[in-house]
C-alpha cells in the first residue's frame, strides 16, 4: 500500500471514528466546565486508547479467531447503544435530583471506561476490515487513528467547556440527551444503513 495513501486513509478513518468521541468529550466538559488540562489530557488519552485498541483487536480476531466470533459484529452497534443509554440515563436521572447534581456532574474512571468503550465499538468492525493489512500497517493504522481522536477530543472538550457557560444548570440534562442521541444515531446507522 502506498504510504501516502494509507497515511491519508487512516487520518479520514481517524476523523470518521472520533466523531461519536468528539460529542461525549463536550458533554463531559459540559458536566465538568472546570476540568483541568491534565485530566483533560486524561479524557482524550482514553479515548484514543480505546480507538487505537479496538482495530488491532478486531485485525487479531480476522486473523486467529474469525470463525469464533463472526456473530459478534451484529452485536456491537446494540452494545453501543445500550452502553451510552445506560450512562446519558444516569445523567438524566442525575440531572433531576438537586443535592446530587453536583457530584454526578464528575467524570469517574469508571465512567470514562465504559464511555471509551462505548464510543469505540465501531472502531473494533474497523479490525475487521484490515484483514489485508500487515503487522506493521496494522499497528500504524490505529496510531494515526489513536492521534486523530486525542486531537479531536480535546477540541471537544474546549467546545463543551465554552458551551457549559450558557446552559449553566441545564448542562447534566443536555449531556444525558446527547449521550442518548449518539447511542440512537448508532444503531440506526446499523440498522438502516
Amino acid at each position: 500500500m502506498e504510504a501516502l495513501t494509507f497515511t491519508i486513509n487512516s487520518i479520514l478513518l481517524g476523523v470518521g471514528l472520533a466523531m461519536d468521541a468528539f460529542c461525549v468529550s463536550m458533554v463531559n466538559s459540559l458536566q465538568e466546565p472546570d476540568m483541568g488540562m491534565r485530566k483533560s489530557c486524561a479524557v482524550a488519552g482514553t479515548y484514543a486508547g480505546f480507538q487505537f485498541l479496538m482495530p488491532v483487536i478486531g485485525w487479531i480476531f480476522v486473523h486467529l479467531l474469525m470463525d469464533l466470533f463472526a456473530w459478534f459484529t451484529g452485536l456491537i452497534p446494540y452494545i453501543a447503544f445500550l452502553l451510552l443509554l445506560y450512562i446519558g440515563g444516569g445523567m438524566l436521572k442525575d440531572s433531576r435530583e438537586e443535592e446530587t447534581a453536583d457530584a454526578a456532574g464528575r467524570l469517574t474512571a469508571g465512567v470514562l471506561i465504559v464511555q471509551g468503550l462505548a464510543t469505540s465499538m465501531d472502531a473494533l468492525s474497523v479490525g475487521f476490515t484490515m484483514a489485508d493489512y500487515t503487522a506493521l500497517e496494522a499497528f500504524l493504522c490505529p496510531c494515526i487513528i489513536a492521534a486523530v481522536t486525542f486531537g479531536i477530543c480535546m477540541t471537544g472538550l474546549k467546545i463543551g467547556k465554552g458551551a457549559a457557560k450558557l446552559l449553566r444548570k441545564n448542562a447534566l440534562t443536555a449531556g444525558g440527551i446527547i449521550l442518548i442521541l449518539i447511542g440512537a444515531n448508532i444503531l440506526l446507522r446499523h440498522l438502516f444503513l
